[in-house]
C-alpha cells in the first residue's frame, strides 16, 4: 500500500450497472463487484482484499456498502 493512500470513492449503482469509482476525485473505472473494485484499487497502489474493501475508512461508499452492485427495481 502507498505511505498516503488515496481516498477513493465509490458512487451509487447507475440504471446501467456498476458503480463508478474515483480516487483523490479522479475517475478509475467503473466497477461491477467487489474483484473489479480490487483491479482499479490496485492501479493507484492500493492493495486491498476483497474483505478488506468493506471495513477500511479509505473508501466512501454512497448509495449502499459493497454487497450493492446493482440498482435496485422501482
Amino acid at each position: 500500500m502507498t505511505a498516503n493512500p488515496p481516498p477513493v470513492t465509490v458512487s451509487p449503482p447507475s440504471p446501467t450497472g456498476g458503480r463508478s469509482v474515483h480516487a483523490d476525485d479522479k475517475p478509475l473505472g467503473l466497477a461491477h463487484s467487489v474483484a473489479d473494485l480490487v483491479d482499479l484499487l490496485s492501479t493507484v497502489g492500493l492493495e486491498l482484499g476483497p474483505d478488506e474493501v468493506a471495513t477500511t475508512r479509505l473508501i466512501h461508499w454512497q448509495g449502499g456498502g459493497p454487497a450493492v452492485w446493482a440498482e435496485s427495481p422501482p
